[in-house]
């Protein structure tokens, strides 16, 4: 099976387990519309990568583990949306959650999603509860404090952060997450892929920066400007465009240098390779400085 196809399988399986019968319908579909149709799913493909080059010797626990990872980043991504924070009209090309079906169930389809993901994670595990400590401890670092994701969300309330702590937050800690939960579910050693992930959601977040001055909103699914009307730290706004796309390049280095010896080491530079193309093409077009999504 392709390893997209299989992602969207375990997404499907696991909104299905929480669309049972007493599901209030509208709640069922907010959160459906919160993770179908997904954009790259990077997290999970990395994830089930990592797995795979560990040895994927428990294919029901990656599973379980990548899919709990795209569900704390679809929840993120819904409450980044909300009317306090983002308010954004659109994403992933249509409207968001909060603007299909209101901001109380945009709430609670946040909610859900997150709470979704730890079921999920714990079911995938009910045969190997000697890994289930471990995943649970990097998951929930990844998104809770002291510096998950909603670490990252918090920066962006406080009256002065730096770049790297926003950013490692913000972005790094869930790509941490997703590799360093594909080695454990696979019995590997999770410290040696920390970096991997990290460095890669440092990249991810800078394409980010590059993309909300730089980007085309049709191309790309949602607003753009969003860092300078909230007035957000950015690589673009720090070292302007030209310098954000160089600090870009040279992440992209750092990631694979940051990819352990393995088996499936190839692979994984081949995937960085065809994101840092699609995230930053170095095509210009429109003879403006707009970057395609």
């Amino acid at each position: 099976m392709k390893k997209m196809t299989r992602i969207e399988q375990i997404l499907a399986e696991a909104l299905a387990r929480g669309e049972s019968a007493g599901c209030p319908p509208r709640l069922a579909g907010a959160v459906r519309h919160a993770v179908f149709p997904g954009g790259a799913r990077i997290r999970p493909q990395l994830c089930l990568a990592v797995a795979h080059a560990c040895g994927d010797d428990d294919p029901a626990l990656a599973d379980g583990a990548a899919c709990a990872i795209e569900l704390l980043h679809c929840a993120s991504l819904v409450h980044d949306d909300l009317p306090c924070f983002d308010d954004a009209p659109t994403r992933r090309g249509r409207a968001s959650v909060h603007y299909a079906y209101g901001e109380p169930l945009a709430v609670l389809a946040g909610d859900a999603l997150i709470v979704l993901a730890f079921q999920t994670l714990a079911q995938a595990a009910a045969h190997a509860t000697h890994r289930l400590a471990t995943l649970m401890t990097i998951v929930t670092r990844g998104v809770g404090l002291p510096l998950g994701i909603v670490a990252g969300q918090a920066w962006e309330c406080e009256p002065k952060v730096s770049l790297s702590a926003y950013q490692q937050a913000k972005t790094g800690a869930l790509f941490a997450a997703a590799t360093m939960a594909g080695a454990a579910a696979s019995g590997g050693d999770p410290e040696e892929w920390r970096a991997f992930g990290e460095r890669l959601g440092w990249a991810y977040q800078a394409a980010d920066d590059i993309r909300d001055v730089a980007g085309d909103p049709l191309l790309m699914g949602k607003p753009v400007g969003r860092d300078v009307a909230l007035s957000r730290p950015s690589s673009a706004a720090e070292l302007g465009l030209e310098g954000a796309i160089t600090h870009f390049e040279r992440m992209m280095d750092s990631v694979l240098d940051a990819i352990p010896s393995c088996a499936g080491e190839l692979a994984l530079r081949e995937l960085v390779r065809i994101e840092a193309a699609r995230l930053v093409p170095t095509q210009f077009f429109d003879g403006s400085q707009r970057i395609a999504a």
